[in-house]
């Protein structure tokens, strides 16, 4: 058997689970099936013909209140703290309708503070397209000539997060229901008056007198009538605007919980994902690249794997240690979990032991190993565990979760040697939602921490968009 595992040298599915509809003869065809327990949940299902899995939609941030409020600058103050996150400010004076010959006539009669002044039909079809993760071309509107440049766009991609700040982005109940937080900027009215006449004057070439008369004619009773009512919509209200960093603060903090925090992570308390940054996708953007060579693949991929071994480790028990410093201080931390081992899946886990060596001093790793035999569906599982396993934390190990069948059959093995389920956690990569789903409804007190969760399985049962095929790639046999 040891020789069996010391030269175990064949493919190991582990981002492809070809055969994971075959891993014992009493499974069904499909990966949502028994060894999921059975559980109905269309999102762990892979059903035949299904489409290709969308990707997570962005958090869209809507952010109000009346002229000259500071909107702005809050917006600039959230996105440069959340400098790890791809952050698009999209703003609502972009989609102001063109005015006609005749209105541009009489320009001063024309009010920019109704809510028809808005093309809210074209803002509401943009913002879809980039909750949906497509590009889009923004107009740009020339606030001298009141008219959009009918050949220029600003194109906007994808991104984390969405800012959608204006005077009425509140006002229509189908631009709110896009949301998933929105602020209402509260300032005084006299200070929004002296910042509206020092920015008219200066930036769109207009006079004093006539910046008064349309404050007075229509930009205040257009925040009595319409602004100031829609504040009731808001979650959290700034007063003082960009003076306001407490508010600010709380504000983007709570932003990162909400970015970092994926809905499975909601569902299944169980689940850690890596705090993202553009570091950690800058690496995650080099291993998917089918390109990469297979030196810059296990690079990137070992610095990968040691922070998710890192991460998984954060959350084993500890206990409190005091010891006493080189300048006979008393200093009060903790103590490293000591009844702790490995395991990993052969052989796309093997990629990961030594970052959990280079973590973990002296520490045991076994090995599983699951094999399909002929075409029948039977299973051949061999493993080489420590023998007492059983008294140890068990951190096991493949870098890829894809229908979570293999994971079952691997977490299956541990509990009959007499692991605890709470005591048992799988380390990986990337997740698709499928397994996470099929392993959490089974075995609900294992704990799996990956870098990154992606958007599921496609008819292939392949995690899209994956990393195709790991242990090839890592071991250089593909």
């Amino acid at each position: 058997m040891e020789d069996v595992l010391d030269s175990a040298v064949g493919a190991h599915f582990s981002g492809l689970r070809r055969d994971s509809r075959r891993l014992s003869s009493s499974l069904p065809s499909s990966p949502s099936s028994a060894t999921c327990n059975g559980a109905a949940d269309a999102s762990a299902a892979a059903p035949s013909g299904l489409a290709s899995p969308t990707p997570r939609q962005p958090f869209v941030i809507g952010v109000c209140g009346g002229t000259a409020s500071g909107k702005t600058t809050v917006c600039d103050m959230i996105i440069q703290q959340l400098h790890d996150h791809r952050v698009l400010l999209v703003s609502q004076d972009s989609f102001y309708r063109g005015l006609t010959e005749e209105e541009s006539e009489h320009v001063e009669e024309y009010n920019f503070d109704h809510p028809d002044a808005f093309d809210t039909d074209q803002l509401l079809e943009c913002m879809g397209k980039l909750k949906s993760g497509q590009s889009v071309n923004i107009p740009i509107y020339d606030f001298k000539n009141h008219r959009r440049c009918s050949e220029s766009f600003r194109k906007v991609n994808v991104s984390d997060v969405i800012i959608l700040e204006g005077i009425l982005v509140f006002h229509d109940q189908r631009v709110r229901d896009l949301m998933d937080m929105k602020i209402f900027v509260d300032t005084d009215a006299d200070i929004r008056l002296a910042r509206r006449i020092r920015r008219d004057t200066v930036e769109r070439g207009r006079d004093v007198l006539s910046v008064l008369e349309q404050y007075g004619r229509f930009v205040k009773p257009a925040f009595d009538d319409f602004i100031l009512p829609s504040k009731k919509y808001a979650d959290v209200i700034i007063p003082r605007g960009g003076d306001n960093h407490v508010a600010i603060d709380l504000i983007a903090q709570h932003i990162r919980t909400k970015l970092g925090q994926h809905d499975l992570c909601k569902l299944y308390p169980n689940v850690y994902v890596v705090q993202t940054t553009f570091q950690i996708r800058g690496m995650h953007t080099l291993i998917r690249d089918r390109e990469i060579t297979t030196p810059d693949f296990v690079f990137y991929s070992d610095r990968l794997i040691r922070l998710v071994v890192e991460h998984g480790l954060g959350n084993l028990p500890f206990t409190e240690k005091q010891v006493v410093t080189p300048t006979g201080s008393i200093y009060s931390g903790v103590d490293f979990c000591k009844k702790l081992c490995g395991v990993s899946i052969v052989r796309s886990g093997e990629s990961m032991e030594n970052a959990l060596r280079a973590c973990c001093k002296g520490i045991k790793i076994g090995k599983i190993l699951i094999h399909r035999v002929g075409d029948n569906g039977q299973q051949l599982i061999y493993h080489k565990l420590p023998e007492d396993i059983a008294q140890r934390h068990v951190l096991l190990m493949d870098p890829v979760l894809g229908t979570g069948n293999s994971a079952n059959q691997a977490i299956q093995l541990l509990r009959s040697t007499g692991v605890p389920e709470d005591h048992i956690m799988f380390l990986n990569l990337i997740s698709a939602p499928e397994g996470i789903h099929c392993v959490c409804k089974r075995f609900p007190g294992v704990k799996i921490v990956t870098s990154e969760i992606d958007a599921g399985l496609n008819e292939e049962y392949r995690v899209v968009p994956g990393l195709g095929e790991y242990g090839d790639r890592y071991f250089g046999t593909d």
